[in-house]
């Protein structure tokens, strides 16, 4: 299997949250052991024989500062609900979670999610007209008062904030499009921006101490 182009994205994400390494942060409620530096590999297509299930896609669990955080979902619920069990992880026990871009092999495990964690808080990056939501000033389309009320958006009334759907609408979505201090000395920024190139498993196994377990 020929490197994956989008494992850029990755290492990308996980460098801007992780650029607070230094700072210590305060305890969490779902982890009070502020002295881990650990990141476990929940969904990949890589790695020694195991009991994990193999699969295109990728979800790790980074635990960090006394912070338990989810980077991606993978891209099946039923291959995630197996590979969390194997691993003993507990996802309901999150201090929040980020998703790295909208690709279904990173975010079709959101269901499996949601089940266990309905209300944790989600950060995604902010896209027009993407599938975590967005919303907009009206003026963003051209309008024609010339034309009837019946051939004009919202009858030549539209709303100030049009808002736009998401595919999980009672998910706790937090759209990021700027840098966003997510948790104390934790910015994180769209993790589309800042790109830096590298294998994602050998940068974690040496980003702040944290050993990757695969």
């Amino acid at each position: 299997m020929k490197a994956r182009s989008w494992i850029v994205n990755l290492v990308a994400a996980l460098t801007l949250f992780l650029t607070g390494c230094a700072v210590t942060n305060p305890q969490s409620a779902a982890n009070p052991d502020s002295q881990k530096a650990q990141i476990t590999i929940l969904y990949d297509a890589f790695g020694k024989p195991s009991a994990m299930e193999k699969d295109w896609g990728f979800a790790a669990l980074i635990e960090y500062g006394g912070k338990r955080i989810l980077f991606d979902t993978g891209d099946n619920p039923d291959i995630l609900a197996r590979n969390v069990k194997a691993k003993n992880v507990d996802l309901s026990k999150l201090d929040f979670v980020i998703m790295s871009h909208r690709h279904g092999d990173h975010m079709g495990g959101m269901s499996y999610l949601l089940s266990v964690n309905p209300k944790v808080k989600i950060y995604a990056p902010r896209e027009n007209f993407g599938v975590y939501g967005f919303s907009l000033p009206s003026k963003f389309y051209r309008k024609d008062a010339s034309l009837p009320p019946e051939q004009r958006y919202y009858d030549g009334a539209p709303p100030e904030i049009m808002k736009f759907g998401s595919a999980w609408p009672n998910a706790n979505f937090e759209l990021v499009d700027k840098t966003t201090e997510i948790a104390p000395g934790i910015p994180l920024r769209n993790p589309w921006q800042g790109l830096v190139r590298g294998s994602l498993k050998p940068w974690m196994r040496t980003i702040c101490g944290a050993t990757a377990h695969s």
